[in-house]
């Protein structure tokens, strides 16, 4: 299958280069380019892609507006936010928006392709590491992390909240099974009814419900 992808960033610059480096993956094209959150969100109505790499700061409306208005519209499209991490202070609000996941600007082409591809899969997780950086940086500002009741969570067994709390902490399959001494198998098993049993459109977003819950605590 060909990713359709959408590029949004308001730097020309930072679109052209990313078009030309995915030219070079038959994988992957490139249908169209947006300027800001509104040329993003009509691009995706007109052209159906399957990811849109969406810069979060943009002229107008800016990337998390147009991320909710994508993922609560009929569109399909999955929404993977690019960001220079440590400057944005947003990230958070795109995930809670319904992006699928995040790409720092800085991280290695292929790991950013590889991350389209994970998100075009209709997986989220893009990285354990990314996603331990994203985790510190919640932990780093704990007043932009709403806490919701731990009734949240209820319904689940408990070795399904073991794994929800190692989900949230950033582990990935393998290293659930490793510390839980279950296989790989189960450990994604156990994922999936998560995913079900808690609403949840992906790992990002049980990573939110874990900290949201209580269940995960912020240091300090």
């Amino acid at each position: 299958m060909t990713i359709r992808i959408v590029l949004a960033d308001d730097q020309p610059l930072v679109r052209s280069g990313m078009r030309v480096l995915m030219a070079d993956h038959p994988d992957l094209e490139v249908v169209g380019e947006a300027a800001n959150g509104s040329e993003a969100v009509r691009l995706v109505a007109e052209l159906a892609p399957h990811v849109v790499v969406m810069d979060i700061r943009m002229p107008g409306m800016d990337g998390i507006e147009a991320t909710r208005l994508i993922t609560a519209g009929p569109a399909t499209a999955r929404v993977l936010v690019l960001t220079t991490f440590d400057e944005d202070d947003h990230v958070y609000g795109a995930l809670r928006a319904g992006a699928s996941g995040f790409v720092v600007k800085d991280m290695a082409l292929d790991d950013i392709l590889a991350a389209v591809r994970v998100v075009a899969s209709g997986d989220a997780l893009i990285a354990p590491g990314v996603t331990r950086r994203l985790i510190a940086d919640f932990a780093a500002r704990p007043a932009a992390v709403p806490v919701r009741s731990p009734r949240t969570i209820e319904g689940i067994t408990e070795r399904e909240r073991e794994v929800l709390a190692l989900v949230g902490r950033g582990r990935s399959n393998t290293e659930i099974a490793q510390d839980l001494f279950i296989t790989v198998a189960t450990a994604k098993s156990h994922v999936s009814r998560l995913l079900t049993k808690l609403g949840a459109r992906d790992r990002v977003q049980l990573v939110i419900t874990a900290y949201e819950s209580g269940l995960v605590t912020l240091p300090g």
